[in-house]
C-alpha cells in the first residue's frame, strides 16, 4: 500500500481544517481588544500543536507513507513545515503575553515574569526553546558547521520539547475547554506516539530477529568507499526493490546509537544485501572498521526510486559521486531492450569512479551504454549542460530519468534536463544527506 503525495496533502489540510473548525465552535465573538487577541492565541496554539503532530508523523518512517511520497520529499515538507511550526508557537506565546498583561493592567516584562510562576507555561516555554534549538540546526549556514551526531542529538531533544507541549495545551484553555476537545487531542498524540514506537522502535528490533542479520564483509571500494554485504534469512520477505534504502543500526562501538540511510547497492537476495558507503563524517567513517559477525538493525525498506515510477520503454540513470549505490542496482535490474538503458556516471575525478568493474560487466551483458562524466565543472565544462545532454542522448526528451547524486549536482541536472526537453514528471530523484 502506497499514500500519493496528493493524497497525504489532502489529509494533512483536513486534519488543519478539523483542528481550526474546534476552534471556531469555542470562540466568543466580542470586540475587546483582550479577547480578540486571545482568540487569536488560542488559533495559533492549536495550530502549533497539530503542526507538531504532522511533523513527528512525517517523521515516523511509516512504510505507506515513505514509499508513496518519497523519504526526500517527506524531509522537505518536514523542514518547510517546521518553519511554520515554529512562527505559530512564537505568535502563540506573543499573543498570550499580550492578553495576561492587558487582563491584569501589567506591563510585558511583568507578565512576563508572573507567567514563568505557572508550570505549565514553563513546560510550554522550553519545550518551544527545544524546537527553535532544532529549527536553528537545520538551518544550513548551521547545519554545515555542526557534526551529524550533534545535529541528531539536538533532534531528538524534539520528543521531549513536544511531550512538554502537549502538557501544556492539556492544561491550558486552548484544549481542556470541552471534554470532546480534551479526548480528541489526547487521541492524535496517542496515534502518533503510536506510530513513532512501533515503526521507529519495534519494527527494527523485530526485523533483526525475524531475520538475524549480521555483517558478513567489508571490501575496499576506493578511496572512503567501502562495500557491506549483510547476510540474513528469509530477505525477500522484505520485498526490497532496487532504488530503496534501509536505515541501518550497527550494534558496534559508535554506531549502536545511530540509524544511518544507506541505499541498496545490488538487488537484494534471498540471504544477503549490500550496501556501498562513502566516509563522510564520523558514522560513516567507522563502518570501514566494522567485522563480520556485527548484529545489524535495519528499518526498511523505504524510498520510492523504483521501477514503479516508470512511465518510457527507455530510461537514463544518472549517478553523481556516491549516488552510484541505488543507480548500480537498477542498472541491472530495470527490464529493457538492447539500447534502451543509459547510465551516465559523473565523478570529480578518476578514483572517485566506484563498482566500475560491475557497472562494465552489467553493460556488456544488457548490451546498455555506460558514460564515465569526469572531470572538475566549471563555466567551460560541464558534462551534464542541456547540450551535452543531447549529443549524449539524441532522443533525450523520450526518456524516464532517474538521478540521484549530491543536492546540487541534483538541482542543478535537474534543471538541465528540464532545459533539455525533458519533462518534470519524467524526472525521478530521490536524495537524502545525513
Amino acid at each position: 500500500m502506497r499514500t500519493p503525495p496528493e493524497r497525504l496533502r489532502a489529509g494533512l489540510a483536513a486534519g488543519a481544517a478539523v483542528v481550526t473548525l474546534l476552534w471556531a465552535a469555542q470562540v466568543h465573538l466580542s470586540a475587546r481588544p483582550d479577547e480578540l487577541i486571545g482568540t487569536a492565541a488560542h488559533l495559533t496554539g492549536l495550530l502549533a500543536g497539530y503542526g507538531i503532530l504532522v511533523m513527528l508523523f512525517l517523521m515516523a518512517r511509516v512504510p505507506a507513507v515513505e514509499h508513496g511520497v518519497g523519504a526526500d520529499r517527506l524531509a522537505r515538507w518536514h523542514a518547510f513545515g517546521g518553519r511554520w511550526v515554529l512562527l505559530l508557537c512564537g505568535a502563540h506565546g506573543l499573543f498570550a503575553l499580550v492578553v495576561y498583561a492587558l487582563r491584569t493592567g501589567t506591563d510585558v516584562l511583568t507578565a512576563t515574569a508572573a507567567l514563568f510562576g505557572y508550570p505549565a507555561l514553563a513546560a510550554a516555554f522550553i519545550g518551544a526553546a527545544l524546537l527553535a534549538a532544532a529549527g536553528l540546526c537545520s538551518v544550513r549556514a548551521v547545519r554545515r558547521r555542526v557534526s551529524h551526531e550533534t545535529w541528531r542529538g539536538v533532534h531528538l531533544l524534539t520528543y521531549l520539547g513536544a511531550a512538554l507541549g502537549f502538557a501544556h495545551q492539556i492544561a491550558g484553555p486552548d484544549v481542556c475547554t470541552t471534554g470532546f476537545t480534551t479526548w480528541f487531542w489526547a487521541l492524535l498524540h496517542t496515534a502518533v506516539g503510536v506510530l513513532l514506537a512501533w515503526y521507529r522502535g519495534i519494527v527494527p528490533v523485530r526485523q533483526a530477529l525475524r531475520h538475524g542479520l549480521r555483517v558478513a564483509t567489508v571490501e575496499q571500494e576506493g578511496p572512503g568507499v567501502v562495500s557491506v554485504t549483510i547476510e540474513g534469512g528469509r530477505l525477500r520477505e522484505l520485498r526490497a526493490e532496487p532504488g530503496q534504502f534501509f536505515r541501518w543500526r550497527f550494534l558496534a562501538g559508535g554506531l549502536w546509537h545511530t540509524a544511518l540511510p544507506f541505499s541498496l547497492s545490488a538487488p537484494a537476495r534471498d540471504d544477503r544485501l549490500r550496501i556501498t558507503v562513502k566516509a563522510l563524517g564520523g558514522h560513516t567513517r567507522r563502518i570501514r572498521g566494522l567485522r563480520p559477525g556485527t548484529r545489524v538493525l535495519a528499518t526498511g525498506p523505504f524510498g520510492a526510486l523504483t521501477q514503479r515510477r516508470r512511465t518510457r520503454p527507455k530510461v537514463l540513470l544518472i549517478a553523481g559521486g556516491i549516488g552510484i549505490t541505488p543507480m548500480r542496482a537498477l542498472f541491472e535490474s530495470l527490464p529493457a531492450a538492447p539500447g534502451d538503458l543509459t547510465l551516465l556516471y559523473r565523478a570529480g575525478e578518476a578514483d572517485q569512479l566506484v563498482l566500475r568493474d560491475e557497472l562494465e560487466s552489467i553493460a556488456a551483458d544488457r548490451r546498455a551504454a555506460l558514460h564515465y562524466l569526469v572531470g572538475r565543472s566549471d563555466a567551460a565544462y560541464d558534462p551534464l549542460a542541456p547540450q551535452a545532454l543531447r549529443r549524449l542522448v539524441p532522443d533525450l526528451s523520450d526518456h524516464d530519468v532517474y538521478l540521484c547524486g549530491p543536492p546540487g549536482m541534483a538541482e542543478a541536472t535537474t534543471a538541465s534536463l528540464i532545459r533539455a526537453g525533458v519533462p518534470a514528471a519524467r524526472i525521478h530523484t530521490e536524495c537524502f544527506t545525513y
